[in-house]
């Protein structure tokens, strides 16, 4: 059964399922790194109101599947998790910047499953 989320003029289940791949794939998603890349999505998903329902971080890759207010775009959720996640590890591992960023961004694809109805 579905588990619908309200607010004052809204009731819905928004869940994106939202996969960031490093580029080239490097395997640099190990030990800390990941351990804290997997601290940091939990702080911006709780300070959003986005509730995660899964979410696995392997060597070159991270998956999360989440349920996000309908007020917030899934561009912008991407834009804040990505955003903090490089700038911080990238920032504190060294070596680690230049095999995450290389001349482009991380690579991050958003698969789209929404449901909801105003109320």
């Amino acid at each position: 059964m579905v588990d619908y989320r309200y607010s004052g003029h809204a009731v819905w289940d928004i869940k994106y399922h939202i996969v960031w791949i490093t580029k080239y794939r490097y395997k640099i998603l190990r030990g800390d790194v990941a351990e804290r890349a997997r601290d940091l999505i939990r702080q911006i998903c709780q300070a959003r109101e986005v509730t995660i329902i899964r979410g696995a971080v392997s060597p070159d890759h991270i998956h999360v599947l989440v349920s996000v207010p309908p007020q917030l775009a899934p561009s912008k959720l991407v834009q804040y998790i990505k955003w903090e996640v490089v700038q911080t590890v990238a920032g504190r591992v060294p070596g680690v910047a230049q095999e995450v960023l290389g001349t482009a961004p991380v690579g991050a694809r958003i698969f789209l499953r929404e449901r909801g109805h105003g109320g």
